[in-house]
């Protein structure tokens, strides 16, 4: 009877996972009329490119594709994140592989409706976004959480470099890294260089209301750059063209059920 009884119970909690995995795998646009290819289009025209919601909506209407500017809206915040976390898993064990890693960190303000924020980025050695972040203040603690979620997202780097923030030795001080910290004049262009793409969908987007949209945006705009970004001044036409073309194949497989 007992023997009968734990039998059964491992047959339920067996079904019960079975059906968990099941629903995990289902596919997230399953609850929408509008096929995943039209909507991976809009998402990414709308997050790559500096184009309004409703340029997004005039550009589809010449395809044939009648979709209202709300719904490019929604598309972005239901899919935006989910297509960001894709990218990321598939990335950051590439970089974790690196040797001799450096890091490059800087800040700058943001306005959002009229007091100023801090946007802080910080990017490997070869132009990768590996994390952004939104604070009010620009603080040694500011800091001390900017490079505490970033570390424990991409493990550690070998150099930091940073401009002479004081913010960023007392909190590198803290976590006990002070000694692979590098500050100069010219050093820190990459981390500095990194912030335009931002800024140039920043104006085109007329600035953020909330704290929580900005740090939503910044985080998928960051994934999608690092997809697309193909680098193109290093390499001749037709290789930027083959890494361009498995750049859009990849995007299309996103979130694939």
């Amino acid at each position: 009877m007992v023997a009968g009884t734990v039998r059964a119970k491992s047959v339920e909690a067996g079904r019960v996972s079975t059906q968990l995995l099941w629903r995990t795998k289902r596919s997230p646009f399953r609850y929408f009329k509008t096929i995943p290819e039209i909507i991976r289009l809009a998402v990414m025209m709308y997050v790559r490119f500096p184009l309004l919601l409703r340029n997004i909506e005039d550009l589809l209407h010449e395809h044939g594709i009648d979709i209202s500017h709300e719904t490019v809206r929604f598309w972005w915040n239901r899919f935006g994140p989910l297509f960001a976390v894709e990218i990321r898993k598939k990335r950051v064990s590439q970089m974790r592989a690196y040797s001799n890693w450096q890091w490059h960190l800087d800040e700058v303000f943001v306005k959002i409706n009229g007091e100023t924020h801090y946007l802080w980025r910080a990017v490997d050695h070869e132009g990768e976004v590996l994390e952004s972040y939104v604070t009010k203040r620009r603080d040694r603690k500011a800091a001390f959480k900017f490079l505490r979620k970033t570390m424990k997202r991409h493990g550690s780097a070998d150099v930091f470099v940073t401009d002479k923030l004081r913010s960023y030795g007392a909190a590198m001080k803290e976590i006990g890294n002070a000694d692979l910290q590098e500050t100069g004049r010219w050093l820190n262009n990459r981390a500095e260089n990194s912030h335009q793409p931002f800024r140039r969908r920043e104006r085109a987007m007329l600035r953020f209301r909330r704290m929580r949209s900005l740090q939503k945006f910044v985080a998928v705009h960051a994934s999608v750059h690092n997809h697309f970004n193909a680098e193109r001044h290093l390499y001749n036409r037709s290789n930027f063209k083959l890494n361009r073309a498995a750049a859009l194949t990849e995007w299309r497989g996103l979130c694939a059920a």
